[in-house]
């Protein structure tokens, strides 16, 4: 008798969830690189903002938690600074593609 042996395994709903943290909602690279981020534009602001104390703490929450959310989400799926060194590297290595030099509107003369 053959007896086919079906093996069947379920996937855990957490397979995917190495590296991250608050269950599998944030890269933790993402949550260090937001840390640090927030931690430097904010001091910066703190201390570079000659205004009254209930005006620099607006401005700062207005610029400082849609910078955080940037940082949490991310790019297309890299972290922000990875993001960052994707456009400097791009923008120092491109080349221009050249197809053939034409000349529009030139005769030759014979």
């Amino acid at each position: 008798m053959d007896e086919e042996n079906e093996n069947v395994y379920s996937i855990p709903a957490n397979y995917t969830d190495s590296g991250k943290i608050f269950g599998g909602m944030l890269a933790l690279r993402n949550a260090i690189e937001t840390i640090l981020l927030i931690a430097a534009v904010g001091i910066l602001e703190y201390f570079m903002i000659p205004v009254a104390g209930v005006i620099r703490v607006i401005v700062m929450a207005v610029t400082l938690i849609p910078l955080a959310i940037l940082g949490m989400m991310g790019i297309n799926g890299d972290s922000l600074f990875t993001f960052v060194f994707h456009m400097v590297t791009f923008l120092f290595r491109r080349k221009k593609l050249i197809y053939g030099e034409v000349e529009y509107g030139e005769k030759e003369k014979e």
